[in-house]
């Protein structure tokens, strides 16, 4: 494990594997690194992986108070430590960063996405328009088993029993370390809409990804596609949210090689 001080002086946390071109991969939900370890592991033939714990996860820091621009600024420490430039894998709310970091200039110069979670109106139940104000109230008084509950009945819309499921399993007080910084994911989202200027702006080459199992998310994919200059789709069929690394890094390697 490495670590990297960001602008405000917070310590990133990393680990850095293979050789070759400089990829970045981001996490989100109430995850820290090791979820995309795997894939990290799959890429490191080809490409030196930077896996990193985003602030408020792992064994990072997390310095008060939030913005959104300080995560901008830890991925720019990153991508400095990495020689410069890097391309980036953003997945699921990691993608929310992935999008706001490549519009705002950072040196990225190649972009994958996996799923990330916009609403187009129709597709599914809206986003309650205070979720962002609850799930920073809940961090607030450390109510991070609410904090999870909130996220997956209202932004995931898991249904209420396999939420209590969930919670009577042991990997539930497991998520509980990274659970506060869903709250910075409520950020980075707003009121989940498609962000039509970030990705007017967003010149850089880009491949979104899906696997075709959840209709919304599907729609969302290929409206980020349509509205980026430089994009192609891709589709692992039948693929779940909590995509298979075997499924996804053949597609990753073959993007960030070309």
């Amino acid at each position: 494990m490495n670590k990297v001080i960001s602008t405000d002086g917070t310590p990133i946390a990393y680990d850095r594997t293979g050789a070759g071109p400089a990829v970045i991969l981001i996490g989100g939900g109430p995850t820290d690194r090791s979820m995309n370890a795997p894939v990290a592991d799959l890429l490191a033939g080809g490409f030196t992986v930077y896996n990193y714990d985003r602030r408020g996860r792992g064994e990072s820091g997390d310095t008060a108070p939030y913005a959104v621009e300080r995560e901008l600024e830890d991925l720019r420490a990153l991508i400095a430590e990495a020689g410069g430039t890097a391309m980036v894998y953003g997945t699921s709310g990691g993608g929310f960063l992935a999008i706001r970091a490549a519009a705002h200039g950072l040196p990225i110069t190649k972009l994958a996405l996996w799923e990330v979670p916009y609403i187009l109106p129709g597709t599914r139940p809206a986003v309650p328009a205070g979720y962002r104000d609850q799930q920073f109230a809940l961090r607030e008084q450390s109510r991070y088993g609410d904090m999870l509950e909130l996220f997956f009945l209202e932004a995931v819309l898991m249904p209420e029993e396999v939420v209590a499921g969930m919670k009577a399993s042991p990997f539930w007080e497991g998520m509980g370390g990274t659970a506060p910084a869903l709250a910075y994911d409520a950020e980075l989202a707003g009121d989940f809409a498609l962000p039509a200027e970030q990705l007017a702006a967003l010149t850089v080459p880009t491949i979104v990804i899906d696997g075709g199992t959840i209709p919304w998310v599907s729609a969302a994919a290929e409206a980020i596609a349509t509205a980026l200059p430089d994009a192609r789709r891709h589709t692992l069929t039948g693929q779940p949210h909590n995509v298979d690394p075997a499924a996804i890094a053949p597609a990753l390697a073959e993007f960030f090689a070309a």
